[in-house]
């Protein structure tokens, strides 16, 4: 058995949108999965299962999502080694220890375009830093300015399938898998 972390992108936006987790959980377990644990309730799964194709594992989650709540939802997906990769590749350390919950990692399917990537310094304010790990977005947002322009650029259109979680709950999934 394998441990691997799920991302579901943008489970609590919007009215109707609000996905409870034990059901969340429930969902998992129907699929044959292992050991189900959430994270806050913002769609963060950590489970076990057989070592399998990610792909193949992001797809029979999402089937299975879209069966058990009635709407399609992206959830990506990164085996307990990768995450915890992830985690310790975080270029922004001094600033996630004074202000984990403005920094953030874009969580990216697929590696993001980095042309694409080099384009999100235009909307990056003077406070902000933008960088890529691994092909996933690492981003310090302003602790001045209540919403920043990086964010609505750092769309799916523009970088490709991802969801994005902020430092402190990258930290909390690491040790889960610790």
């Amino acid at each position: 058995m394998q441990t691997y972390v799920a991302l579901l992108y943008s489970v609590i936006l919007g009215e109707g949108r609000r996905v409870v987790m034990a059901d969340l959980k429930a969902m998992a377990e129907d699929l044959g999965l292992k050991n189900t644990r959430t994270l806050v309730a913002t769609g963060n799964l950590v489970f076990e299962a057989p070592a399998t194709d990610i792909a193949n594992l992001e797809q029979r989650l999402e089937t299975a999502f879209e069966k058990t709540f009635g709407r399609h939802v992206d959830i990506i997906v990164r085996g307990a080694e990768d995450w915890l990769k992830l985690a310790a590749g975080n270029p922004f350390p001094a600033d996630s220890a004074k202000t984990g919950d403005q920094v953030a990692v874009r969580v990216m399917r697929k590696p993001a375009p980095v042309e694409a990537v080099k384009g999100l310094q235009a909307y990056a304010g003077e406070d902000e830093k933008v960088t890529s790990v691994g092909g996933d977005i690492w981003v310090v947002f302003s602790r001045e300015r209540p919403s920043s322009r990086l964010l609505a650029a750092m769309n799916h259109k523009r970088m490709g399938t991802g969801t994005s979680r902020n430092w402190n709950t990258v930290r909390r999934l690491a040790e889960m898998l610790g």
